[in-house]
């Protein structure tokens, strides 16, 4: 999208007029990484089963948000969500095939307007849902995706194949191919989903490059003399579940923690709510398989090592090239994930855990304006959406006027703000869409078929739906004002 002459002209006295009330004289830079279907299975989100010390590290130099949410539990919906700065009524995206320079054409992305504002930027793994969608470079000055390497196991089946039927990269045999490799072992059965060790060293994991692109970019200082602004996709623990052997043996299947579910909850609860996901892990509803649930959770738990490990090498390029001091770092998720509770498993619901994320920011002291104190906590609401306006705020950089986040910016110097009243989720079921609000203390969602509240302090699993409760109902009432002002809101931006 081309901008007049009169609109440069405005960026460039902004950034004279604005820039020196900020307290500093360059533009920081910024690290968006963003990891993908991670639920708050990590320490910073107070989940004891699992050490995740990167993550600790940078919560120990930032601020730790506990109440985070994204704003559709969906990889495509949410990323074009955060990344535009809009509510995904708004965006026009509500499904993961969707692109928003078709639904919601001339909508600036938050990678677009930093490298309009002179930014060098550049994407390496998922930061867009997939390369369909990625606006390349009218928002990157490079964007690079990595392959795992081929594990070990599948090489001699491969080369036995090829010598039998041709190359799988050829015609009849690469459909041959196709169809069989999901059969060789539980690794191999991509998003059936699959599962396991790889015989992989981390960077040969497509995460792992990823990782070392990022190093390569710090130390080559392509950026020149311009600030960067790097996003880092980490593709894990999306499934498959897999990452190198080491990470697994750190959770042995037998000392994994976690509460059967209960079929009664299902009981008071509309069954829009519910996802058939289940089956594709091979669980029948109501059936408790227990060996088969500790297979996924030690894959699921041995990604997050594996990716906090990554988020590690990160913060050293950082330190290593010098920038630790003038760079913004963001980490978070485009979603939570849900393993077996309720009997349910994956993301598209919405629940607490399919819905809150964990999100650190680290503003060092050299950005006076909305500089981090070491090691603090939020508990206060906060949104996906209010990355945008928050990143272009610290950076002084110019936004477009239809954002609908908030920016974060006040709150990083006040720890003890309780952010905003309400955080909006939703979610299709088909020509549905289901509707939720999480307020401090409780949780309210909206079905065409009916309604679920939750008392978050008194029941943080979501086990009893007070929806239909005598005691419940002036709640309910407030609770369906406050979505139709939110909905308001959330749609006033479509086009």
């Amino acid at each position: 999208m081309k901008r007049s002459w009169k609109s440069g002209l405005l960026i460039v006295l902004f950034w004279l007029i604005y820039l020196p009330s900020l307290g500093f004289a360059e533009r920081p830079n910024v690290l968006l990484i963003v990891c993908d279907d991670l639920n708050t299975h990590v320490s910073t989100s107070g989940y004891p089963h699992i050490n995740t010390p990167a993550f600790d590290e940078l919560a120990a130099a930032g601020m730790t948000f506990r109440r985070a949410y994204c704003q559709y539990p969906v990889c495509g919906p949410s990323r074009a969500s955060f990344l535009h700065g809009l509510y995904p009524q708004s965006t026009g995206v509500l499904d993961n095939k969707s692109d928003i320079r078709q639904v919601r054409a001339g909508t600036v992305s938050m990678p677009q307007c930093f490298k309009e504002a002179g930014y060098w930027t550049g994407s390496v793994g998922k930061v867009f849902h997939n390369e369909k969608v990625d606006p390349g470079d009218l928002a990157w000055d490079e964007v690079l995706r990595f392959d795992n390497d081929e594990l070990p196991m599948v090489t001699p089946i491969r080369e036995k194949f090829e010598a039998e039927n041709g190359s799988v990269s050829d015609g009849k045999s690469r459909r041959e191919w196709r169809q069989f490799y999901p059969t060789i072992a539980s690794q191999t059965r991509g998003q059936a989903p699959g599962y396991g060790p790889t015989g992989l060293r981390d960077d040969q994991h497509k995460d792992g490059k990823n990782v070392l692109q990022v190093k390569k970019w710090l130390d080559d200082e392509v950026n020149g003399e311009q600030p960067f602004f790097i996003a880092c996709g980490l593709q894990k623990p999306h499934v498959p579940f897999l990452a190198p052997e080491k990470y697994f043996s750190m959770y042995p299947k037998a000392g994994l923690k976690f509460t059967p579910a209960s079929l009664e909850f299902w009981k008071t609860v509309p069954k829009l709510a519910q996802t058939k996901r289940y089956g594709g892990f091979g669980f029948e509803f109501g059936v408790e398989n227990d060996d088969l649930r500790r297979d996924y959770m030690q894959a699921y738990h041995a990604c997050i090592s594996f990716i906090d490990a990554q988020v590690l090498l990160m913060l050293e390029a950082l330190k290593s090239s010098g920038h630790w001091e003038d760079t913004i770092v963001i980490l978070t998720s485009d979603h939570g994930y849900l393993l077996g509770e309720k009997f349910m498993w994956g993301k598209v619901m919405l629940f607490e855990t399919c819905d809150r994320v964990p999100l650190i920011i680290r503003v060092p002291e050299s950005i006076e304006r909305g500089a981090t104190t070491a090691g603090s906590t939020s508990t206060g609401l906060v949104e996906l959406v209010d990355l945008y306006p928050t990143l272009t705020d610290l950076c002084g950089v110019p936004r477009p006027q239809e954002l609908q986040g908030r920016s974060l910016t006040p709150m990083l110097g006040e720890p003890n703000s309780k952010g905003k009243d309400f955080a909006y989720t939703v979610v299709s079921r088909g020509k549905d869409l289901g509707r939720a609000i999480r307020t401090q203390r409780y949780r309210y969602t909206s079905w065409s078929t009916g309604e679920e509240l939750y008392d978050l302090k008194n029941d943080p699993f979501e086990e009893t739906n007070l929806a239909n409760s005598e005691n419940t109902r002036a709640l309910i009432e407030k609770m369906r004002e406050c979505l139709a002002r939110l909905e308001i809101k959330a749609t006033a931006k479509k086009r």
